[in-house]
């Protein structure tokens, strides 16, 4: 980790004296929810209008590698894993969800909850990890690239998204660590 090291009992990694990163709990969800409305509404983070109920995120998730970023106490960001597959050829893959408060964009957080999920990810058994992400979140696909990850792919016209047709980039960050055998 650049900023901080990562504490394995506690799941916490310190970025700075501000920032923290943490396991989520059911208890974040109100603050998750809200960040993510907010990310649904800015048109760049996901084809998704209407946000989930805790029980659809919940079950759309992996059960681990769930973090929040707190700033003198405040949720300012999450992170969070879905498998891409329920096949278990690909069982240590996943795609990465990451969304920063408004408040909170452009000041690393994105860039650390990332590090943060990394870390997880291998410590959980996870190989691969990709993003899909909209060709003009050139923020986002910078920040993927910074960690590692490599375009691998692009999908045109692959969903609609206020009724219009959009296109994605994948990118992907194979573990130099696990699956490696």
């Amino acid at each position: 980790m650049r900023h901080g090291a990562l504490v394995a009992r506690s799941a916490i990694i310190r970025h700075s004296n501000a920032m923290l990163i943490e396991r989520m709990t059911m208890a974040d969800w109100p603050e998750v929810v809200a960040i993510y409305e907010q990310g649904m509404a800015t048109g760049l983070g996901t084809f998704e209008t209407v946000a989930p109920s805790w029980e659809e995120w919940n079950a759309a998730r992996s059960p681990h590698s769930r973090l929040v970023a707190r700033e003198n106490g405040a949720l300012i960001g999450w992170a969070a894993l879905s498998p891409v597959s329920k096949r278990a050829c690909y069982a240590g893959v996943a795609e990465v969800g990451i969304y920063v408060a408004e408040t909170a964009r452009r000041r690393g957080v994105g860039r650390a909850l990332l590090e943060a999920l990394i870390a997880s990810s291998e410590a959980n058994g996870i190989w691969t990890l990709q993003g899909v992400t909209f060709t003009d979140n050139a923020a986002s696909i910078a920040v993927q690239q910074n960690c590692g990850f490599r375009i691998v792919g692009r999908r045109e016209r692959i969903g609609k998204r206020d009724g219009v047709w959009r296109d994605t980039v994948i990118l992907e960050r194979r573990s130099p660590t696990v699956g490696v055998d």
